[in-house]
């Protein structure tokens, strides 16, 4: 019965690495290439990650620079870095795209938690949903008289205990990322 349940816990896992890789894209202050993660440049016709389309490095703590391999995309690399909400307004020489990474204002800071909770909802509303799946599944199968009554009691409180955890996990990455942007 409980191998029955890898298939949700492992939904439940990824739905935390999505929500981590959502909160390594939130800056906090210091330059991270994760920033540019979403960022889609339009090259020769296709929307492409920054990330395969130039090297991204930190030569600063607050500094990343952005280096085309092919100088034609620098452009639109920058238009595509202005047009994204990542708030920043990227200098270009020439050769490589500098982004420069602000102190964050009290307002900012403020208004990127708010985005860390929103984030957070979402997760767990998807881990909810997976728990609903399950239960919906484990009621299916109760109603083909493949599994008792008991067992689909057990299966609901497992399901059940299983998201407590996965909210919990959330939880403490909300308060660590939280903590990450409050510095100073």
């Amino acid at each position: 019965m409980k191998e029955a349940y890898a298939e949700y816990t492992g939904r439940m896992e990824k739905t935390l690495d999505v929500l981590g890789r959502e909160f390594s894209t939130l800056r906090a202050g210091r330059a991270n290439a994760a920033v540019l993660d979403r960022v889609m440049v339009e090259y020769y016709g296709t929307q492409t990650p920054v990330g395969q389309i130039a090297s991204v490095s930190t030569p600063e703590p607050r500094t990343l620079v952005i280096q085309p391999w092919d100088g034609g995309a620098l452009k639109a690399i920058e238009k595509a870095i202005q047009t994204s909400e990542l708030g920043i307004n990227p200098q270009n020489d020439g050769k490589v795209i500098r982004l420069n990474f602000p102190q964050l204002t009290e307002e900012r800071r403020v208004e990127l938690i708010r985005q860390v909770h929103k984030y957070a909802e979402e997760a767990k509303v998807a881990v909810r949903n997976i728990r609903r799946d399950a239960v919906e599944a484990y009621k299916a199968q109760k109603k083909r008289s493949e599994i008792t009554e008991d067992d689909l009691k057990d299966a609901e409180k497992d399901f059940q205990e299983l998201t407590d955890k996965y909210c919990k996990e959330i939880d403490a990455l909300v308060a660590k990322k939280e903590k990450e942007l409050m510095e100073v």
